[in-house]
């Protein structure tokens, strides 16, 4: 198992405070060396502020995206990999259309789009625009890579560390979680001879680790002085067969991932990660990203799994809809209809799920992707089944869902 990133959380400033940057510059020098000693790989080290409208007033693209290549520079100079802004929110609407410039002009920032409110339910304006934004970010890149640093969110709080969802809440104290890399301790436990013995063995990996990395963690906030706030043990893959969530849950018993018995394997593992005794923030569900997991990547060229597949599995599990090759001319009206489908699985079912579709330029459903990139597997594009929104459903005010009231 791997980290797959350490988050720091933090507000920089506007203009950037340097004393802010200060410290997030000796969290980067004790994080990676602190828990390397712990005997962890560490992929990244990643920095997230509040979201950015909130504390770039009056913010014009030239000004944010002067901004994020400030902060960048000062990041990748102090051992940073990545930033993330943030969300874009739905009641600064004109936050929404600075993002594709911004992810244009930049290198390693990732922002999002917020399409819901705690306390309003669905904004529907806000899902039209997070549509508009992948389909504008779509000829930016000939493989669809802009799309990688951008995220619709859907009743995410602050204080997640997977890119691009992560970002800060608007306090002053900085601070930070982990993410984990760790399909592969689900591929050993479901390898077991019987159901009872995979779940155990799976909770206890969990857990071993989960005490290591948070030891290690308590090393980091002393030395540093930033709250440790938890581990997000969403278990991601990586693009190879042995370190795939498709893998592990085929060796439940299921003949290929999308056939009925996908989504009872997909809530097992999702409960057994619950059940599991550490430290927890974020997700720490089941992760499904299409293109970073080998079998998925395959199952989804054999039009096995496909999009209402995923939407399905994240009813009892999951993170949402990550790394989905889309065709290339599929129209911004249609991506808000994925989106919205997301937004209320994520208000009914009261749980963070987020959307990151990434359309291909010149690729139609089931044309085959061509992806020269370690990080991602090759597949064919998904058919989508999906078409402007009508009617109601394309107003202006927020859609009132609510999580649905158990009563005895």
């Amino acid at each position: 198992m791997k980290i797959r990133s350490v988050t720091y959380f933090c507000h920089p400033g506007e203009p950037l405070d340097k004393k802010s940057l200060s410290l997030a510059e000796s969290f980067s020098k004790e994080a990676q060396g602190v828990l390397e000693s712990a005997g962890y790989e560490v992929q990244s080290i990643r920095l997230a502020t509040p979201p950015f409208p909130t504390y770039i007033k009056d913010p014009t693209a030239k000004k944010v995206i002067a901004y994020a290549l400030e902060l960048e520079r000062i990041l990748i100079e102090s051992g940073y990999a990545y930033l993330s802004l943030g969300p874009a929110l739905p009641e600064i609407p004109e936050s929404f259309a600075l993002i594709p410039e911004l992810i244009h002009h930049t290198e390693v920032t990732f922002v999002s789009g917020s399409l819901t409110d705690p306390k309003k339910g669905i904004c529907l304006p806000a899902v039209r625009a997070c549509g508009e934004i992948i389909q504008n970010l779509v000829p930016m890149d000939p493989n669809g890579f802009a799309n990688l640093f951008f995220a619709a969110l859907g009743n995410v709080p602050p204080g997640t560390p997977f890119f691009p969802a992560a970002y800060a809440d608007g306090g002053g104290l900085p601070y930070f979680s982990i993410a984990v890399e760790g399909a592969d301790l689900a591929v050993e436990a479901f390898g077991e001879s019987s159901i009872q013995e995979a779940r155990q063995k799976l909770i206890r990996s969990i857990e071993t680790h989960g005490t290591q990395i948070s030891e290690a963690a308590g090393i980091l906030k002393k030395n540093s002085g930033a709250p440790f706030t938890g581990i997000d043990f969403s278990l991601a893959p990586f693009p190879e067969n042995d370190l795939s969530i498709g893998t592990a849950l085929e060796a439940l018993g299921i003949s290929g991932l999308g056939n009925h018995g996908s989504l009872a394997a997909a809530a097992f593992l999702a409960d057994t990660i619950d059940q599991a005794d550490f430290p927890r923030t974020g997700f720490s569900g089941l992760m499904l990203p299409v293109l970073e997991d080998a079998l998925l990547a395959k199952r989804g060229g054999e039009g096995l799994l496909g999009i209402k597949d995923l939407l399905l599995y994240s009813t009892v599990c999951g993170t949402g809809l990550d790394t989905i090759p889309l065709p290339g001319d599929i129209r911004a009206e249609g991506i808000s209809a994925i989106l919205l489908d997301l937004a209320a699985l994520s208000t009914r079912l009261d749980k963070p799920l987020t959307a990151r579709l990434m359309p291909i330029p010149g690729k139609k459903a089931g044309d085959s992707t061509t992806f020269d990139f370690p990080f991602f597997a090759n597949s064919k594009i998904m058919g989508v089944e999906t078409s402007e929104l009508k009617g109601l459903l394309k107003g202006d005010g927020y859609l009132d869902l609510r999580p649905r009231c158990f009563k005895d």
